[in-house]
């Protein structure tokens, strides 16, 4: 009996969510992509952030660094050959983490993203640009600079958002600058 494309892509989800369970990581997308006589399997991974006190919802998260995507990788393309979920076609693995460009769409994104500043297109309309400061369950705290007078917070609901991305800042404030 022949697994159906869509059978045989949860598997592999399935199988590389518990292979990168004990190393503190988490496949957050994955595609594969006919090329030519190959295929591309492309990993998009990040910090699970299930092991975090519930009740901190304000400490800033490292994002993975290379050496750390380097032994995803590794064990990434182990389990694959392991499992032979690829089966006899030749593929190329790529592994990454989001990048700076990937929209906030889940509460996680936006804990994963304490610290940083971030631009709000809101269901109402119009756009906040501010700090991540808390991210909840149901909700976020966002500290928002007015062109003059003094940073004001505002709590938003991830349900009053349509689309937040994350600004490059070259002159990161620190945490006991926020």
């Amino acid at each position: 009996m022949s697994t159906s494309p869509t059978d045989r892509h949860q598997q592999i989800l399935a199988d590389l969510t518990c292979a990168l369970a004990p190393l503190g990581a988490r496949v957050e997308d994955l595609t594969v992509t006919p090329a030519g006589k190959r295929r591309v399997v492309r990993v998009l991974v990040d910090r699970d952030l299930s092991d975090l006190d519930p009740a901190d919802d304000t400490s800033a998260i490292e994002p993975l660094d290379l050496d750390t995507v380097g032994e995803l990788t590794r064990v990434i393309s182990d389990r694959l050959d392991e499992t032979d979920a690829m089966g006899e076609q030749p593929y190329v693995l790529e592994v990454s983490s989001p990048g700076i460009d990937r929209p906030l769409t889940e509460p996680r994104h936006y804990r994963r993203n304490v610290g940083r500043l971030i631009t709000v297109a809101r269901t109402e309309g119009g756009e906040l640009t501010g700090r991540v400061m808390r991210a909840g369950a149901d909700d976020f705290d966002l500290l928002v600079q007015p062109a003059k007078g003094e940073p004001a917070l505002t709590t938003l609901a991830y349900a009053d958002t349509t689309k937040s991305k994350v600004n490059v800042e070259f002159n990161r404030a620190e945490e006991g600058e926020l």
